[in-house]
């Protein structure tokens, strides 16, 4: 597939440590993201962070929203209250807000229909009501909740409820987005909702970028165009040292099968070295 990445970095983890009370959960976690750029097409960033259980996925997760303060290090993502700098937002530190956060439940407003919470979710976007509006009702349109759009979430269904909490920090946040567990207890047809979530997220703006983790490894090498390893790093003794970190990297882009249509068996291959570096981490 014909891309290249921009020169320009939109996340960058720098030596990133979280310790509590003294135990290190995580640690030396680095990584940059830059823009990916395809021709004719508005292409966004998709990362998956796969792995045991219990190895510090949901405290980086954490950590990248800005809910978490590193015991050492950082998290770096454009700011986009700036003016662009050749063309993109210069880097800061990431402050809670800055990312949306998508949990397992779903959780939404109660007493909100649906409009009303796309409404909420963007009170602090400095546009006018007219331009806010219009937003709204072109994203309702185009993830299919415009017929909905005035009914509560104990009227929804689940695939609905699903797509308006990921709308709604789509609109109240940046440019990047975390989900934690999307695929967690789904049937197939709502797995395919969140698939095409996924899609406009992506197709929406250039910097658009989704973090999630997952325990499907296949939709992980699926949907990613990179997929992370965090586990426990292999000490010269040949024992594990009980401290989360990214243990390997998978470069989708580089391997040519990030966007494809199809599951190859190439994907296939690269389901099995995932597996192989989960076991062993």
């Amino acid at each position: 597939m014909n891309y290249n990445e921009s020169a320009e970095t939109i996340l960058a983890v720098e030596n990133l440590s979280v310790e509590y009370d003294g135990k290190k959960i995580i640690q030396n976690i680095n990584l940059t993201e830059k823009d990916v750029l395809r021709p004719g097409v508005i292409q966004g960033q998709t990362l998956a962070f796969v792995g045991r259980s219990g190895r510090g996925k949901s405290t980086f997760f954490r950590s990248l929203a800005g809910l978490e303060t590193p015991t050492t290090g950082k998290v770096l993502l454009s700011d986009l209250s700036k003016e662009p700098e050749n063309g993109y937002p210069p880097l800061k530190e990431v402050e809670e807000g800055d990312v949306g956060f998508v949990d397992q439940k779903y959780t939404l407003f109660r007493h909100k229909t649906i409009i009303q919470a796309m409404e909420f979710a963007m009170r602090k976007v400095d546009k006018t009501k007219a331009e806010k509006q219009k937003i709204i009702n072109t994203h309702l349109r185009d993830w299919g909740l415009e017929q909905v759009k005035h009914q509560y979430p104990n009227e929804l269904s689940g695939g609905q409820r699903q797509r308006t909490a990921i709308l709604e920090q789509v609109l109240s946040s940046t440019n990047y987005i975390i989900l934690d567990e999307p695929f967690s207890g789904l049937d197939v047809g709502n797995i395919q909702n969140v698939i095409n979530a996924f899609k406009l997220i992506n197709e929406t703006h250039e910097l658009n970028t989704i973090i999630f983790c997952t325990h499907d490894i296949e939709l992980a090498v699926q949907l990613a165009d990179t997929v992370y390893v965090i586990g426990y790093p292999t000490l010269e003794n040949g024992n594990l040292e009980m401290i989360g970190t990214i243990v390997e990297t998978f470069d989708l882009k580089e391997r040519g099968l990030a966007w494809r249509d199809a599951f190859t068996a190439q994907h296939i291959e690269v389901v099995e070295e995932v597996k192989k570096a989960i076991l062993n981490s």
